[in-house]
């Protein structure tokens, strides 16, 4: 059957009429009565015996299990153990948020979604509850308890890792979802009922990553499922394991995360395990200890695990207090084998593990390795006995549970592992005893760093069993990283003003991870051998202390015992949206001595530092860091008289370089005056933000009238940023009676700072003489063209500049002419923004054309002594992003214009050219299809804006599916209002709003 499906085979084509969902069977007479039942025909019955055999058989397999071998009595339903979970929404341009159950998808004040989400995707880690999470879903989708279970009359649980090359999807459902004793079910009858019901299917799909390459790639059921060329009408949900692929064959609706048990869960599930065992008083004890154990912490919100803790808390509590994860599972371990000799009679030794047990433990170890290696949590049954592992003992242990495969069409006796995480301890385990005999780097394939963090559990179980292995696996990673991360710099970890590479950002994250791997390395072994090895991995430490709670042990014994020559090149510590109280007691828990040489970036945003004694607290913890570099206390609601310590203790940072202190509006000018008596006192500054949100810091021209004489010593400045500080013209004249010294000047943002067109003809002539300027951004100031005007004839001076931004200022075509003339002379540009103004077709065009293509230049505007401007191409090759939507004036054939002219971009990596919010721009079919060819000739285009253009079926597609096509291109935004009835919005890259 899975060689051919005929034309039946095709899910989009119907067999018979397709039937409503049993919610809209109800018909309801004129009295609003329903009509009275008729007997069904024999399709309807045939649906009603699938239907009912699928929920017997999930009832069945999925209800109850016994967790713990030694008691029978603990008997846990899945209602019991997933009461509820703690999930977060990723939705994009929605905020990360808590949702009490699926349910809340289907509620569009929660999505944003106008419609029902089709594909909702369910991240966790290994051992997380995923799989745990959707076999109660199908319970209570089959009962209807839930909203799933209510829009959906067919619910189909499949575990993706029985799945094999060339199934079908009714052949799925025949093998995993039905009891072989129901007659007259089979895979054309379950076609038939599919089609007839495709929009009132649910599919359960669990395990992505557990799917297999084969039956993965491109043309197999499972892909054109997610797709919509098999069932578009269905709805999905789908677990897997973060980075898996998912989204390579469709672009869920919902992103959602599952974190394990939300914290309140924690307390009432301790409670179930000890009224179990008729220990109730241990259940306030441990949730005590539980609040304070950072690394219980960070494990207890897997329900299977928090069971492990239960029991060991309830043999020996002092066994939960280790301080490791080696260490905790080495008792959980003892603890099991000690429950098991003592049901079997058997003494157990005072050191160390009775000998059979040992070596079936070092047995299993080797398979559980093998397994880890192939990303397979399950060992087969029959390769157990090939090996001649004594199963049955380790049944007995506790360690492993014999299950059958829930799959019929492939039947087989396997073993599973506690939990993912006991699978990994038992390999590293293995691994550490192999060591002594085999090469560490061919045991554990560690050729790479994406395979290291892939086996991260491993090498940390690893190096907490043995102090050689230790240092083994930290000099393998200590070469693998200097190789990987060569490239990159300590600037690299903070926000670029400049458009950063998709693979620089992506380097960045994954050192991050990195990052955290060795420093629990580190934490599992506190060692000098290793810590000399972490040091030589790291040459720059970035964590976040109030995510990673975790590392602090291990942060702290770095710090203690490093030698000064091995510090870091940098380490950058945050922390953010938590108590003051909590963030300040992380820093001082670290550092607890002073550490001369350190150059530290600390950036404490979103804590509150709104009283003088919390400031001087910090002072006090930062005077144990001389050579802190960077400090950033952006939205953390400084008043001035909390200032006021902080400005004090400047004389202990007299080398800090950069200061962030951002959206704090309460400061006001009274603030800047606290503000300029400590500036002297850091000569070395390079940085300073001011600016933020509508507010920045509340000032006035007052305000900067009395700083700016206190900069004028800060010669090395090289960023300055008082945006949306409301200054007006008057204060920023006295900005430039200093502004000029600054030589070194990069970036200087002035956004919505109350500039006008006399302001500007103030400014551009100190602009001259910042000829290093890569970054200005005078956005959202009324300077209309006489003001633009004044600043493209300087333009030809600041030939470094990268970044342009005049959105918001009220420029129109006259405007944007004179800086087409000066364009030419930013041979460096990289980002433009002209966007939200009342520019016309003819300057968008203009603008466009001037930059893809080549023209004259006025030589005579060449600096002195520059001959560069012979030379340099007439057109940018360096222009990565390019903002020119939202100008009111603009209308479809404009852009269609646009879309015909555009060309010779090749660094181009977005294009912004959505229309205006008060009258949506129409784009022909035409003009579609000329954007549609213009596409590919963008070979870096990243992402494509079209919010607020409406435009016909045909130049939907056509510009949709040119997208799609584009190598690169992974984002098309486009409002969801404007979309064309009937238009197919599968495409991966499209993002409605």
């Amino acid at each position: 059957m899975a060689e051919g499906q005929g034309a039946a085979g095709h899910s989009g084509e119907t067999a018979g009429s397709p039937r409503a969902c049993s919610s809209q069977l109800k018909r309801k007479g004129e009295d609003g009565e329903e009509f009275p039942g008729k007997k069904k025909p024999a399709t309807c019955r045939e649906e009603d015996l699938f239907q009912e055999s699928v929920k017997k058989y999930y009832e069945l397999k999925l209800t109850h299990f016994k967790p713990l071998i030694w008691n029978d009595n603990f008997t846990l339903s899945l209602t019991d153990i997933f009461t509820q979970l703690e999930l977060i929404q990723t939705l994009t341009g929605k905020r990360r948020k808590e949702l009490k159950s699926l349910d809340d998808l289907f509620k569009p004040d929660v999505t944003g979604l106008s419609t029902a989400p089709r594909c909702i995707l369910i991240e966790g880690e290994a051992g997380g509850g995923k799989t745990t999470f959707l076999s109660k879903e199908a319970l209570d989708a089959v009962s209807q308890k839930t909203e799933l279970g209510r829009r959906h009359d067919i619910v189909l649980l499949i575990r993706l890792r029985e799945v094999r090359e060339g199934e079908t999807i009714e052949e799925m459902v025949w093998d995993q979802c039905v009891d072989e004793t129901t007659e007259g079910i089979e895979a054309q009858s379950i076609r038939t009922i599919l089609q007839r019901n495709k929009s009132c299917v649910l599919f359960l799909l669990d395990g992505y990553d557990e799917l297999r390459p084969e039956a993965r790639a491109a043309g197999q059921a499972i892909p054109k499922l997610l797709s919509g060329k098999m069932y578009p009408d269905s709805t999905i949900v789908i677990t897997s394991r973060p980075s898996a692929g998912v989204q390579q064959y469709t672009w869920p609706d919902c992103h959602v995360h599952i974190m394990g048990f939300s914290r309140r869960h924690v307390e009432k599930y301790m409670q179930q395990y000890f009224t179990v065992v008729g220990k109730q008083e241990l259940t306030e004890t441990l949730a005590l200890h539980v609040n304070s154990n950072e690394l219980l912490n960070t494990l207890i919100y897997t329900p299977m695990f928090l069971m492990f803790v239960c029991l060991l808390w309830e043999e020996d509590q002092a066994m939960v207090s280790t301080g490791t994860m080696m260490g905790l599972y080495d008792n959980l371990l003892t603890c099991l084998v000690r429950k098991c000799c003592k049901r079997e009679g058997v003494d157990m030794p005072t050191e160390g593990l009775p000998t059979e047990v040992a070596e079936s433990l070092l047995q299993l170890g080797k398979l559980a390795l093998e397994a880890l290696l192939r990303n397979e949590t399950l060992l087969d049954l029959t390769e157990v006995k090939r090996e001649k592992v004594n199963w049955e003992l380790l049944l007995k242990l506790g360690v492993v549970s014999l299950e059958v495969s829930s799959s019929k069409l492939h039947p087989r006796k396997q073993l599973n592992f506690s939990h993912k995480t006991m699978q990994e301890f038992l390999a590293g385990r293995y691994v550490a005893h192999a060591q002594v005999k085999q090469d560490i780097v061919e045991l554990l394939q560690l050729t790479s760093i994406s395979k290291a963090l892939e086996l991260s559990n491993l090498l940390q179980f690893t190096c907490g069993c043995d102090s050689q292995a230790a240092q083994a696996v930290m000099e393998e990673l200590s070469k693998i990283s200097s190789k990987k991360f060569s490239h990159l710099r300590p600037d690299d970890f903070q926000k670029s003003h400049l458009p950063g590479k998709p693979d620089g950002k992506k380097s960045v994250e994954t050192y991050k991870k990195f990052v955290l791997l060795c420093l629990n390395i580190l934490s599992e072994r506190k060692e000098l051998g290793v810590l000399q090895a972490v040091s030589r991995a790291l040459p720059v430490i970035i964590l976040d202390l109030d995510k990673h709670s975790k590392q602090h042990a291990a942060l702290q014994y770095y710090l203690e015992n490093i030698q000064s020559s091995h510090l870091p090149d940098r380490m950058i510590l945050g922390s953010s949206y938590v108590d003051t109280s909590e963030a300040l007691q992380y820093l001082e828990q670290i550092f607890t001595s002073r550490v001369p040489g350190l150059q530290l970036d600390l950036r404490l945003n979103y804590v509150t530092f709104d009283s003088p004694d919390l400031t001087a607290r910090l002072v006090s913890v930062l005077k144990n860091v001389p050579c802190l570099r960077a400090l950033g206390l952006s939205r953390t609601n400084l008043t001035p008289s909390s200032l006021q310590p902080l400005v004090q203790g400047f004389r202990h940072m007299s080398l800090l370089e950069e200061l962030y202190l951002s959206v704090n509006p309460v400061l006001g000018d009274a603030g800047m005056e606290v503000l300029q008596v400590g500036l002297s006192s850091v000569p070395h500054l390079a940085v300073l933000r001011l600016g933020g949100i509508i507010y920045g810091v509340g000032m006035t021209a007052l305000g900067i009238s009395s700083l700016a004489p206190y900069m004028r010593h800060l010669v090395g400045l090289r960023e300055l940023d008082i945006s949306d500080n409301k200054i007006g013209d008057t204060g920023l004249e006295s900005l430039t009676t200093v502004l000029h010294t600054f030589t070194a000047m990069q970036v200087l943002g002035l956004s919505n700072t109350g500039i006008s067109p006399t302001g500007m003809r103030t400014l551009v002539p100190v602009l001259c003489k910042l000829t290093r300027l890569i970054k200005l951004d005078i956005s959202e100031n009324a300077i209309g063209d006489p003001g633009l005007e004044c600043l493209a004839a300087i333009l030809h001076h600041l030939t470094a500049m990268k970044v342009l931004v005049l959105s918001w200022t009220g420029i129109s075509d006259r405007g944007i002419s004179s800086l087409i003339k000066a364009l030419p002379h930013l041979v460096q540009l990289q980002v433009l923004d002209v966007s939200f103004n009342n520019i016309g077709d003819s300057g968008i065009v203009s603008l466009v054309q001037t930059l893809c293509h080549p023209i004259s230049l006025d030589m005579e505007q060449n600096p002195p002594g520059d001959k560069s401007l012979t030379t340099a191409p007439h057109y940018n090759t360096t222009l990565q992003e390019l903002h020119i939507g939202w100008n009111r004036r603009v209308t479809g054939a404009g852009l269609g214009r646009v879309a015909q002219v555009i060309s010779t971009l090749p660094a181009l990596t977005r294009l912004q050219m959505s229309g205006h919010w008060d009258k949506p721009t129409h784009l022909s079919d035409t003009a579609a299809m000329d954007l549609a060819e213009a596409l590919p000739i963008l070979p870096a285009l990243e992402q494509l804006d079209l919010e607020h253009i409406s435009m016909e079926p045909a130049g939907f597609q056509a510009v949709v599916q040119a997208a799609e096509e584009h190598p690169t291109l992974e984002t098309l935004v486009y409002s969801t209002r404007l979309v064309p009835e009937g238009a197919d919005t599968t495409a991966s890259c499209l993002k409605l709003y």
